[in-house]
């Protein structure tokens, strides 16, 4: 079914995309990042390049196709611009003493002629299977969260020489790449927050030390550390192993609001972790006030000032991490970020920009009220709500499109059926 023509985009769609205008070549590209972009944010459940090009009266896959994969622009360049448009308003400007979120995310990928693909783990589905991961930094701001870069993860089996192949890199190796690209913008984080992928590992969080950052993150249950309690070392003791030889009395019941409420109980711990110099602060969250009653375990070590890292504090700062899954949930569900039809790296990492661009889109217009004033009956305060705002906005216009060019109406009428007015 047609859903929509580029002509029914409104009016603040083109005002966005002309400040891209001067970074793509040929009027040829300007018409397609505009076409791909506003197929990413239409109604189709859809949003491979066939589904956009078929939802969209006018716009043809042969030229999305080549805008993604043929066309001479920077996807790098792309992307900065959208920082630097985010920057220039004051409801959307970058905060200082943000939160970095460092995180990766996977989904299911069959065959193995794309980029990247290889059995590995996946998030999504939190098992082994065929599939693709990318590698992101995401802010927070107490305000708004925003995705900053990706990176796609080339697994070592999808490589010619594996391991041995010069575009091989580890996650934390990729992790790195992005956080010092946010440094070097100007965007220096308060704390960067990790899950215990990235935690786990002391030559991670030495690079960070060495950078002179503060971080948050997860450790494994098997991680080994030394005790210190009144001035005195303890041999080195499992945390799983600790947590169990810990009272109730240790730990202090805290509150989470993530949706709703839910108690967690909270101790912390100075330690002393093999290759970290000096001590660090580690919290054990159980979901019961004993380790016998728990079923659900969390460690976490900080390099912050012990008195500002409390139990409170802990829970408070790393809860931030929710952040980065809600836009994943978004960027997936919404804007096609896992569906593409492409499979060189190259065309892989523009598709993602492009999803960054239409996600930010919809933030910018949300924290600036744009589109409450004409397309929405109450307060805007999701980026679900603002979306749907935006495409009542674009059913609106192509009613009338459809209106003054009923011949094209005609042409399509066995495939429109019913066209909601």
């Amino acid at each position: 079914m047609r859903e929509t023509t580029p002509s029914a985009m409104p009016p603040c769609f083109d005002k966005w995309c002309k400040r891209f205008d001067d970074l793509l070549r040929t009027k040829a590209q300007k018409r397609e990042f505009r076409n791909y972009i506003g197929g990413l944010l239409g109604e189709s459940e859809r949003k491979n390049i066939y589904q956009m090009a078929t939802d969209a009266v006018g716009v043809t896959y042969h030229r999305l196709h080549h805008f993604l994969t043929e066309a001479k622009w920077s996807a790098s360049e792309v992307n900065e611009r959208r920082l630097e448009i985010m920057n220039k308003c004051n409801q959307t400007k970058i905060s200082r003493g943000f939160s970095l979120i460092v995180d990766d995310s996977g989904h299911r990928k069959s065959g193995n002629f794309t980029a990247g693909v290889s059995r590995q783990y996946i998030g999504e589905i939190g098992k082994t299977d065929n599939g693709n991961v990318v590698v992101t930094t995401h802010l927070y701001d107490g305000k708004k969260s925003l995705p900053l870069d990706i990176e796609l993860y080339q697994h070592s089996l999808s490589l010619p020489d594996e391991k041995n192949d010069p575009e091989f890199k580890k996650k934390p190796e990729l992790a790195l790449e992005l956080i010092d690209k946010s440094v070097e913008r100007g965007y220096r984080p308060r704390i960067v927050l990790i899950d215990s992928g990235y935690g786990n590992n002391t030559t991670f969080l030495l690079e960070l030390e060495k950078r002179k950052l503060k971080y948050l993150g997860g450790l494994a249950k098997n991680r080994k550390v030394k005790v210190i309690k009144d001035s005195v070392t303890s041999d080195e003791i499992r945390l799983d192993s600790l947590a169990e030889s810990l009272s109730s009395d240790d730990f202090t019941e805290i509150i989470i609001n993530l949706g709703k409420p839910k108690k967690v109980w909270v101790t912390t711990v100075e330690v002393e972790i093999s290759r970290l110099e000096g001590k660090r602060k580690i919290a054990i969250v159980m979901n019961a006030s004993s380790f016998e009653n728990a079923d659900d375990i969390d460690y976490f070590i900080t390099n912050v000032d012990p008195s500002i890292a409390t139990p409170q504090w802990f829970i408070n700062t790393y809860s931030q991490r929710n952040w980065v899954e809600v836009f994943y949930r978004e960027a997936k569900g919404w804007l096609g970020l896992k569906e593409y039809q492409v499979r060189d790296k190259r065309s892989l990492e523009r598709h993602f920009i492009l999803v960054f661009c239409a996600y930010t889109f919809i933030i910018w217009h949300k924290l600036t009220r744009g589109l409450r004033r004409r397309w929405a009956n109450k307060p805007i305060t999701t980026f679900p709500e603002a979306l749907e705002a935006f495409r009542t906005a674009i059913s609106y216009r192509f009613v009338e499109w459809l209106n003054q060019n009923r011949d094209v109406f005609v042409a399509y009428k066995a495939s429109l059926g019913f066209v909601w007015a």
